[in-house]
């Protein structure tokens, strides 16, 4: 059933909430300083995993899974998740721009075309794999490759990138089990947690008042974000509305200008453009393939 009008403008509300709440987070998490990766990890997830526990705890269903079969996919989506989030903070901390990090970290659903090739043997049409081509080729300008250590930050975000797109076909996995999304996200928000739990007190480094509030502050926009883009997609589909979700980059970068003086480069800006382009171009053939598949009569 195609969604009305007016839920999916609400829907593109929505993801554009997301956007700014993701942005966000990666504001606070840079403001935070010269804090271990790990602690702004168990921070992010923390607060996250508190918020969902007791929206779970009041639920009819509670922390029912739906079935073992998704355990394997609830626990793939949030391995690569939490490393996925590793990889964006490392990048957000020592890439010199938060809205680089952020265009990085939004090839994610480039990367979910090749992997639901493999996972879901979905056949990607001609213009989604020429799609994925220009935006891989895009974040070249962004990470600029060199044989020195300056790259690891780029290609931290790249890879967090890809971890994302291999996380958001685990969530579609579980969508066709039937797997409630309030659960995978408690389960992948509980898991992050645990795990960057012994890394938090091995290398736990003192905080100030202010440090530690702008840890919170990351927590609670990443919930935000999550809950935005989970609701988003309650009211219309992927292909309708997905492009939306790159309004991020835009709010990274003018946060990153008020906030922290940050204004990308010739070659940043170059691989935005193409990035965001390749999203805007594959949304546009998708549209243009329903609108033909509709006037096309039956047999």
């Amino acid at each position: 059933m195609q969604p009305t009008r007016a839920k999916k403008g609400l829907a593109i509300l929505y993801i554009l909430g997301a956007a700014f709440g993701f942005a966000l987070m990666n504001l606070f998490v840079n403001l935070a300083g010269d804090l271990p990766t790990m602690q702004k990890v168990f921070f992010r997830n923390l607060f996250a995993g508190i918020i969902v526990f007791f929206v779970l705890l009041f639920s009819k269903e509670k922390f029912r899974i739906h079935s073992k079969e998704c355990l394997l996919w609830l626990f793939l989506r949030a391995l690569l998740g939490f490393l996925g989030v590793v990889l964006n903070f490392y990048a957000i901390d020592h890439i010199g721009s938060i809205s680089d990090a952020s265009i990085l970290n939004k090839l994610s659903p480039f990367f979910a075309i090749v992997f639901s090739l493999f996972l879901l043997k979905e056949k990607p049409k001609w213009f989604e794999l020429l799609f994925v081509a220009v935006a891989f080729g895009g974040a070249m300008f962004v990470v600029r490759p060199s044989f020195t250590a300056e790259v690891l930050p780029a290609l931290a975000g790249f890879g967090s990138g890809a971890c994302a797109g291999f996380a958001y076909t685990c969530v579609r996995i579980l969508g066709v089990k039937g797997e409630r999304g309030i659960m995978t996200v408690f389960f992948f928000s509980a898991f992050s947690t645990a795990v960057s739990l012994p890394f938090f007190i091995a290398g736990y480094t003192p905080m100030s008042g202010l440090q530690f509030l702008y840890l919170v502050l990351s927590g609670v926009s990443a919930t935000v974000g999550q809950f935005c883009i989970t609701a988003a997609y309650r009211h219309a589909p992927a292909k309708d509305i997905a492009v939306f979700d790159y309004a991020q980059v835009l709010f990274a970068a003018l946060l990153g200008y008020a906030f922290l003086s940050q204004v990308p480069d010739a070659w940043s800006i170059a691989g935005y453009v193409i990035i965001i382009g390749a999203a805007v171009g594959r949304w546009l053939m998708h549209l243009h393939e329903t609108k033909k598949a509709k006037t096309v009569p039956p047999v």
